[in-house]
C-alpha cells in the first residue's frame, strides 16, 4: 500500500515538473502549450478528487482513533490540501479565460503557477515526511487493506489515457525525472 502512495507521488511530482516546465517558459515571455496544460491541471483536479479525498478521509479518521496526537497534523494537511485545491481551481478558470483568448495577465498568470506549485510541492513532501511514517507506524494490515481498497480502479488507467492522448505529455513525463518535493 505504501508503494501505491509513493509511486502516486512519484507521478504527481512528474506532473508538477511539467507543469513548472511551462511555467518557467511563461516567465520567461514564452507561450507554452496550454491545451496541455489544462489537460494536465484537469488530471490533478480528477486525481484529487477521486484518488486523494477518500484516502485524507480514511487516513484522517484512523490516525484520530490509533494516534490522537496527530489531530494538528492531519487537520492542517487536510487544510493545505483544500487551499491546494482552491488555488489549482483557479488557475483552472485563468486557463478557460486564455484558451478563449480572453485577456489574463501572463505575469499573474505565472506567479499564481508558480505558488500552486511550490504550495503541492510541500504538501506532497509534508505527506511523506510526516503522514506516511505514521501510517507505517500505526496501520496494521486491515488498516492498510481497507485503503487500498478506496484506491480507485482507474488512478493508474487514467494516467495512461492522458499519455496516450497527449503524446507530448507522455514524452515529457517519460523524461522527466522524479524531482525532489
Amino acid at each position: 500500500m505504501l508503494t501505491q502512495l509513493r509511486r502516486d507521488h512519484a507521478n504527481m511530482a512528474r506532473m508538477l515538473h511539467v507543469l513548472q516546465l511551462k511555467q518557467k517558459a511563461l516567465a520567461a515571455g514564452d507561450r507554452p502549450n496550454f491545451q496541455l496544460v489544462r489537460e494536465v491541471v484537469d488530471y490533478i483536479l480528477d486525481y484529487m478528487e477521486g484518488f486523494t479525498v477518500p484516502l485524507e478521509r480514511i487516513c484522517t479518521e484512523r490516525l484520530q482513533t490509533l494516534a490522537p496526537e496527530s489531530n494538528d497534523l492531519t487537520e492542517r494537511l487536510g487544510n493545505d490540501y483544500q487551499a491546494l485545491r482552491t488555488r489549482l481551481k483557479r488557475l483552472s478558470n485563468d486557463l478557460d479565460m486564455i484558451l478563449m483568448d480572453a485577456v489574463v495577465p501572463m505575469d499573474r498568470f505565472a506567479e499564481d503557477l508558480k505558488a500552486y506549485l511550490d504550495a503541492h510541492r510541500a504538501y506532497l513532501r509534508d505527506e511523506r515526511e510526516l503522514l506516511f511514517p505514521l501510517i507505517r507506524e500505526h496501520f496494521d494490515d486491515q488498516d492498510l487493506e481497507r485503503l487500498a481498497e478506496a484506491l480507485p480502479d482507474g488512478a493508474t488507467a487514467a494516467l495512461e489515457r492522458l499519455q496516450e492522448a497527449y503524446p507530448e505529455l507522455y514524452a515529457e513525463l517519460r523524461e522527466a525525472p522524479v524531482p525532489a518535493t
